[in-house]
């Protein structure tokens, strides 16, 4: 049922009301499972309740429980208050159930940590609009209550609760005007972690038929470095680690209960190795059950042969944490040293690196003076901080990123390889193209969350806009048809799709890092001690 500002349409709960906006109509904060609280704390997303009567959906549902970097990093300063986060939001050009139009799933990154659907930058008005499609957004659980190993509770909820909204749009998304059959899930950092776990999670097979990652990184975590990792999270509350105890603390607090192990993280270098080196808690937990192995061996054993992916990344990943530790323009030779040591690749396979934000990745069985030498005499002539940056970037996001596209070709599967390369226009271009630059071109919100920094006192240009509009044809034209407009990825032509002001096919264009990390092997971090 439609009217001049409003339209209903009715979910197996119950009806929703949203609001027509810009020639679209947007349903906020629908429930697609309970409530996390009470006896379904730590448990497994459960079906929501129905509701008689329709329910208005003018207004983002609450963010998760999350630590404080939360509104800094979205923007969001009077943010919804409740315990219903586990909600969806929906842009749809006309709720028709004949349309059956692509629908594309957006998952946002954070560290597993942070983030929040309803943060302006994820604003999906423009993605929805240009290419005529639906587009959901969702939010999951966070941090401890998403992810941390704890007894009496499945590992991973907050990828249960991402599973969870992805049943949801089977079952409603064609009252919406969306096609069930025709799914395309996308998120970048950890939205892009938690893409490349759906993609190896039983449970989440057949929601999607295709994928795009944008900035893999490289965190899973063993079982039994998750467990021990919880157990000192539940010790900064004097508690054990068990759902039960945890269940004693209310959600808003336990969040800085996770927070205050970061500083302390480096006195259990001896049980966690490099994990020890980062603020990290939490990542994707290899369990054997819900995640049965990670991304990078379960694609290349076909677990999602029949899924389109696109993979890719910026082409300077790690300068954005760069600055925002201080260090532009101060990266000492000794500094770039420590950081080739710490990052650089070894001699064969080993288990993986990991990063958290720009907080720092520790080394490894493979770290040591053969990365550092690796990487000197493959870039003769680079400076300290061009040293510096290139082996984190390799290391964090662009390394995990194209083997997971190669571990698809491996198992079967196709998939799309790019490189953003266009800069970033704040500060004189000087974070190049960084970390997250890809989410406000890709939304269009130069002005929003992360764009407000990357875009500061430069705003939208023609430049701008041009590769933003080429962004979003490019996703949405994927998820209509499958093909973003340039050729596949093979192991022989690597042919890869690079952005810029004069975006062109060329193959992969790191070919020196891409040989140096050839032997790596990224998967889950054992626990050492």
């Amino acid at each position: 049922m439609t009217s001049a500002g409003a339209s209903v349409v009715r979910t197996r709960a119950g009806a929703v009301r949203g609001r027509r906006e810009d020639g679209l109509v947007v349903f906020r904060g629908i429930p697609f499972a309970q409530p996390p609280v009470g006896d379904a704390r730590f448990a497994a997303p459960r079906p929501v309740a129905a509701w008689d009567g329709t329910r208005d959906a003018f207004a983002f549902g609450p963010p998760p429980p999350q630590e404080s970097g939360f509104q800094g990093r979205t923007g969001v300063i009077d943010a919804p208050t409740g315990d219903d986060w586990l909600t969806v939001n929906v842009w749809t050009p006309d709720p028709d159930p004949a349309a059956r139009r692509p629908v594309m799933v957006w998952i946002y990154g954070g560290a597993y940590k942070l983030g929040h659907s309803g943060s302006p930058g994820y604003d999906a008005r423009r993605i929805a609009r240009d290419g005529d499609l639906v587009v959901v957004t969702l939010n999951y659980r966070l941090g401890v209550e998403g992810f941390a190993r704890i007894d009496g509770a499945p590992a991973n909820r907050g990828l249960l609760d991402q599973v969870a909204a992805l049943e949801w749009v089977r079952e409603n998304i064609a009252a919406f005007g969306g096609d069930p059959g025709r799914v395309t899930v996308f998120g970048e950092s950890a939205g892009a972690g938690s893409v490349a776990s759906l993609l190896a999670m039983p449970s989440a097979a057949g929601l999607f038929g295709r994928a795009i990652a944008q900035s893999v990184p490289g965190p899973f975590f063993s079982d039994d470095l998750a467990r021990d990792i919880a157990a000192a999270i539940a010790a900064e509350a004097g508690l054990r680690p068990t759902a039960a105890d945890l269940s004693s603390v209310d959600p808003r607090r336990l969040t800085a209960v996770g927070e205050a192990l970061g500083p302390k993280m480096r006195e259990f270098e001896d049980r966690w190795g490099m994990v020890a080196h980062t603020l990290m808690a939490f990542a994707p937990v290899v369990d054997g059950e819900v995640l049965p192995t990670a991304p990078w061996q379960a694609l290349a054993a076909g677990s999602a042969r029949d899924v389109e992916l696109i993979v890719g990344h910026t082409r300077n990943e790690y300068r954005l944490f760069t600055a925002l530790g201080g260090r532009l323009g101060t990266i000492t030779d000794e500094q770039a040293t420590e950081a080739l040591r710490t990052f650089g690749p070894g001699p064969g396979p080993g288990p993986g690196l990991v990063l958290v934000l720009g907080l720092g990745v520790g080394p490894g069985p493979d770290s040591g003076a053969d990365g550092e030498r690796a990487y000197r005499a493959a870039f003769p002539d680079a400076s300290p901080e061009e040293l510096y940056e290139w082996v984190h970037s390799d290391a964090v996001f662009r390394m995990p990123s194209l083997r997971l596209a190669e571990a698809q070709l491996a198992g079967g599967g196709r998939a799309h390889v790019y490189e953003l390369a266009w800069p970033a226009p704040a500060y004189g271009g000087a974070l190049g193209a960084c970390h997250g630059l890809d989410i406000p071109l890709l939304f269009g919100t130069f002005g929003a969350d992360l764009g407000l920094m990357l875009f500061a006192g430069v705003g939208s240009s023609p430049e701008a806009e041009a590769l933003s509009s080429r962004f979003r044809t490019a996703w949405t034209a994927f998820a209509t048809t499958g093909d973003p407009g340039w050729p596949a990825y093979d192991t022989e032509r690597r042919p890869t799709q690079v952005f810029d002001t004069d975006s062109a096919v060329t193959p992969y264009p790191h070919e020196t890092s891409r040989r140096l990390w050839e032997h790596h092997d990224f998967g889950a971090l054992p626990l050492i001690g």
